[in-house]
């Protein structure tokens, strides 16, 4: 069993050992109850051992929980407490005959009794089948120790009997009802055991199926992983839905030319750490990673059908990571290279398809449509004109009627796209030299400076 399945099973069942134990101190204080209002008929003068068993029961009990509560309980604990269970539970028993001032045979009718099988029953929680068979054995021995008590050691007027009413109308014994009640507790040992047994093997493949999904889950965006879960429908390729989205694609310039000349430990240091930067950012818009890509991530913001929604918190999204990317240099180390180079960001939106792709045994969950491509093509586009922030002009246009009023400065041009037969009017965004407010979403809608102007069309992407 790998070392986290069993730490997590461990963990279980600590915590069902301190369930046991507080079901143990539930049963002494009950006891303690019945026994302050139950009527006392021996002399009061006279010795009664009852309320020193319940003191001694009380007193471990307490000690058990806190014990368990500390630390994990070792087994010989366990045991140990089997054995004084039973002997508190039997001594309590055998003390009512004097108590009452009964013959000791008294004993033998008491419904205390029952309690062996809750004592029986509540190392079940463990999960561990040899301490709800040691509980079994140790109360069958017990109650046939008491039986030879009763009929041997301190035998009175006792009278064996075969007569039924006799047994239950008098202080008569029926061996074979004490059997009866002996084979009773072993038939429920043994059905717990089989229980037990079986929720172990359970047990463990829930949590090393849980364990490996929590694992797996963390190479999905949280809420595809949470939909997943939540699914009623089996995840299966080709099955997908069309939804209105906005796409962001964020990429390191010129990273692949850095790396090669890079410790791998240090590549991989450095994408964890930029990626620790801008995923946050992204989901904190309300965006869903779609994918890693080396240096690159793409991004989809998609909020129930309404595109213009998606368009104003991916813009919003890449205004917070150009405003994070100029800290890296004094917060981040490991980022100092990056700060050099720069990076560089797509926005486009659009209708797209969202679903499983792949075969049965490997699945992946991705977006496709002419949005992703053209913020590809727009995130690449750049590289050629010296900027860190492209937008697609619908997409930009889109933000504003949302109420988009952060600080990017808006230049329209038509450019040439690599790949894209026409061309096409983009929004360069650029962080305005003076700081501004925080993004918000309330403000009007301002057309913003035209430097060129040109067609609205993206069109043979």
């Amino acid at each position: 069993m790998p070392e986290r399945v069993r730490a997590a099973i461990d963990e279980r069942e600590r915590a069902n050992e301190i369930m046991a134990r507080l079901i143990q101190l539930t049963i002494v204080l009950l006891f303690s109850a019945i026994y302050t209002i139950s009527p006392k008929t021996s002399p009061d003068e006279a010795f009664s051992p009852v309320p020193y068993v319940l003191g001694a029961y009380l007193v471990v009990s307490i000690i058990g929980l806190i014990w368990s509560i500390r630390q994990k309980l070792p087994h010989w604990s366990v045991y140990g407490s089997i054995l004084f269970d039973f002997g508190l539970l039997y001594s309590l028993m055998v003390s009512f005959h004097i108590q009452y001032m009964q013959p000791a045979s008294f004993i033998l009718k008491a419904p205390t009794l029952l309690y062996v099988f809750i004592f029986i029953a509540i190392r079940a929680l463990r999960f561990e089948a040899r301490f709800v068979i040691a509980a079994g054995m140790v109360a069958a021995a017990g109650w046939a120790a008491v039986i030879i008590y009763v009929t041997r050691i301190d035998s009175g007027d006792n009278m064996l009997t075969r007569s039924y009413v006799e047994y239950l109308t008098s202080n008569s014994i029926l061996i074979g009802a004490e059997i009866d009640k002996i084979l009773s507790i072993l038939f429920v040992t043994g059905v717990l055991t089989l229980v037990v047994n079986a929720s172990k093997n359970l047990l463990v493949s829930a949590v090393t199926e849980e364990q490996a999904a929590s694992d797996l889950s963390r190479f999905f965006d949280t809420s595809i992983a949470s939909g997943i879960r939540e699914s009623a429908d089996r995840l299966e390729a080709g099955k997908g839905e069309n939804r209105e989205a906005a796409i962001l694609f964020i990429d390191i310039r010129g990273f692949t030319r850095m790396a090669a000349a890079m410790e791998a430990s240090d590549v991989m240091l450095t994408l964890s750490r930029y990626q620790s930067r801008v995923v946050p950012i992204v989901q904190q818009c309300g965006g869903v990673i779609d994918k890693f890509m080396g240096d690159g991530i793409m991004a989809t913001f998609s909020f129930a059908g309404d595109r213009a929604a998606g368009s104003l918190k991916a813009i919003e999204a890449a205004e917070s990571i150009l405003r994070d990317c100029d800290k890296w240099a004094a917060e981040e180390p490991a980022l100092k290279v990056i700060s050099s180079t720069g990076i560089g960001l797509g926005v486009a939106s659009g209708p797209v398809a969202f679903g499983a792709v792949g075969q049965e045994n490997r699945l992946e969950i991705t977006v496709i449509g002419s949005a992703v491509n053209y913020s590809a093509k727009l995130e690449k586009h750049n590289k050629v004109i010296g900027s860190r922030l492209i937008a697609a002009a619908a997409t930009y246009r889109e933000a504003l009627e949302k109420g988009y009023a952060g600080a990017l400065q808006a230049e329209f041009t038509t450019q040439q796209l690599e790949g894209v037969a026409e061309p096409q009017e983009i929004a360069v965004l650029s962080l305005q030299k003076l700081e501004s407010a925080p993004v918000s979403s309330g403000a009007p809608f301002q057309e913003p400076i035209r430097i060129r102007p040109s067609p609205k069309t993206h069109s043979g992407i």
